[in-house]
């Protein structure tokens, strides 16, 4: 029940019924409105000013999420890195080692990039330095990728190249000779057969009946197919490319012709007495570069370790040669 206020008027003599004109309740509610905002506002104020607004709280949550996200992506980076680094390493002292070519250089592998600093605190970091630092790293990662994914190509190249070397390297005997015994005469100083003058015997003879057949001892091409007065008589000499060549003298015929691409192993003669010779025998040298070097280090394809040990002993007996 609403209560009724009375007031007593002093001009009548009367107590009299209190009301409030209209405006004095319009200027209460409004009083009321307004200290009702106002305190709200204040409220709100301080309490946004430590607790934050729940939109505040969903950007903080997210932020955290990302940067853990962040810290996950660079410990994956760095485990890349270092995986990178061990194939570069590896690239350099191992790969490239094997094929006699000189390591890539860092900065050829990354080219104008510098290789980003490690990461101190991520939470200091604003989202677009984060966004910026991973995008660097994997463009960091992508050059290096790059530049080996080229150095592998070149490999695969040295690999070609060095199958064709160790091809146009002379790695066998230039006869059937599985018992070692027909080496006659080595590489070195030797007493001349027909001048009986101790000169320079600049290979190796083997001996062997007359039409025993002469082999290539490397892939190449036929440089000399003929007969030489100065001593070879019916020779055949192979240029081997990589400045290797082989000269295989006093022949009884020739199988081969000047020009003819040729495989290690393939007939290229019959042993003969053509020349300067004393007996049928095979003169077989090794040059290098123009230089005549001794044909005993080029046997490996058909030599155990104590079949060399044998050979070597046999071409250093210091006899008369045959040509």
């Amino acid at each position: 029940m609403k209560k009724i206020k009375y007031y007593y008027n002093t001009n009548t003599l009367r107590y009299e019924k209190l009301e409030t004109p209209l405006r004095v309740k319009l200027l209460r509610v409004f009083a009321f409105l307004a200290t009702a905002l106002v305190t709200s506002v204040i409220i709100s104020y301080f309490a946004f000013q430590f607790v934050g607004s729940p939109n505040e709280r969903l950007l903080y949550m997210e932020n955290e999420r990302l940067n853990d996200q962040f810290e996950e992506v660079d410990k994956h980076l760095k485990t890349l890195r270092q995986q990178m680094a061990e194939l570069e390493n590896r690239d350099n002292t191992v790969y490239r080692a094997i094929f006699e070519a000189n390591p890539i250089p860092d900065s050829a592998r990354v080219k104008a990039l510098e290789k980003q600093k490690e990461i101190a605190n991520v939470e200091r970091m604003s989202s677009n330095q984060l966004v910026s630092s991973i995008f660097a790293s994997l463009n960091t990662l992508g050059n290096r990728v790059a530049a080996q994914k080229k150095s592998y190509d070149e490999i695969v190249n040295l690999m070609k190249n060095k199958e064709a070397l160790l091809a146009a390297t002379p790695a066998i005997q230039p006869i059937s000779n599985k018992d070692l015994g027909r080496i006659a005469s080595g590489f070195g100083y030797r007493i001349d057969p027909i001048y009986k003058t101790i000169k320079l015997h600049a290979g190796l003879d083997f001996t062997g009946p007359t039409g025993t057949p002469i082999y290539a001892t490397a892939d190449g091409t036929v440089k000399t197919a003929s007969f030489s007065n100065s001593g070879y008589g019916n020779h055949v000499i192979i240029n081997h490319g990589y400045g290797y060549e082989t000269l295989y003298g006093h022949m009884s015929k020739i199988k081969s012709r000047n020009g003819q691409k040729v495989k290690r192993g393939e007939v290229i003669g019959y042993i003969g007495s053509t020349g300067k010779s004393t007996g049928p025998h095979l003169h077989y040298e090794v040059r290098k570069n123009g230089q005549k070097i001794d044909p005993v280090y080029f046997f490996y394809n058909d030599l155990t370790p104590e079949q060399f040990d044998r050979m070597l002993i046999q071409a250093a007996a210091a006899n008369q040669s045959l040509d």
